[in-house]
């Protein structure tokens, strides 16, 4: 199997929402966007599957490194292997790569985040940087086309935090900030022993309004000369939102269930928002 063989595997296996967008690129940038997502896969299934914090903690020192035996042509992952050849195409910077590493060990050190200053920080870390660099591969060039990457990852990120209350309960984590479950008078067991309650989806539905308002943030943050070339992005975008919407339509369920999208429904999405774009 060959390092883009592996990546290809290790996105389609995962029935991310991203594939879905990635179909619509050109062969070289499919490449390298699906490098790209294989090496976040790889280091949040470190933190995800790894039962012994040591192990996973070794695992990361060792991507660290890897990062910086890709730089000097010696990588040895497939999905290093992969990306290298897409490092100057598209001008990635290996510092975000470490960063994205930087916030998965975050998931190592608390599982707690007092406000939303503080989530917002993980978030550069664990889906602003992919933004940013997605929209590097995708085309740039106006550089503002950056921030709107930034606060679209940022709206990911949350949409994923709502999405996945509940299983991230069962593995003893809760991103809502700690003061915002206290400002809705939602304790921290109510969420850890999944009991939904009318506080819990006020508390949710705070939660759902902000993420909508990143969307509308960032899609105002687009350029019109690169609204082109990020259709890939806002692919994600449309598929994402329509996930949000889908789990406030079913009322905020998402301690007990993980909501999703069909595969026909993504891929009605993915292409009517291409064609629109």
């Amino acid at each position: 199997m060959s390092p883009d063989e592996y990546c290809q595997q290790k996105a389609a296996q995962s029935g991310s929402s991203f594939y879905y967008s990635f179909l619509f690129l050109p062969t070289e940038k499919r490449r390298a966007i699906t490098a790209l997502y294989a090496f976040c896969r790889e280091v949040d299934d470190v933190v995800d599957e790894c039962t012994d914090e040591a192990v996973a903690r070794t695992k990361l020192i060792w991507w660290r490194k890897e990062i910086q035996a890709m730089l000097q042509n010696q990588a040895n992952h497939p999905v290093t292997k992969a990306l290298a050849p897409h490092l100057a195409t598209y001008q990635l910077d290996a510092a975000h790569l470490i960063a994205i590493i930087d916030g998965m060990e975050m998931d190592l050190n608390q599982t707690r985040y007092l406000d939303f200053k503080g989530l917002q920080n993980y978030c550069w870390h664990v889906a602003s940087v992919v933004g940013i660099l997605s929209a590097s591969i995708f085309g740039i060039q106006n550089p503002q086309t950056k921030v709107f990457a930034e606060k679209l990852g940022l709206a990911f990120q949350l949409t994923n935090i709502i999405r996945d209350v509940g299983e991230d309960a069962r593995k003893g984590r809760i991103y809502l900030p700690v003061n915002e479950l206290q400002e809705f008078k939602v304790p921290a067991s109510d969420i850890l022993n999944r009991k939904h309650s009318p506080e819990f989806a006020a508390l949710m539905q705070f939660q759902y309004e902000r993420a909508l308002a990143c969307y509308d943030e960032a899609m105002n943050l687009l350029p019109a000369e690169d609204k082109r070339a990020q259709r890939t992005g806002l692919i994600m975008a449309a598929i994402y939102r329509a996930l949000l919407e889908e789990i406030a339509q079913d009322g905020f369920q998402v301690l007990q269930q993980r909501t999703s999208l069909t595969p026909i429904r993504k891929l009605w999405l993915a292409w009517k928002t291409y064609i629109r774009n």
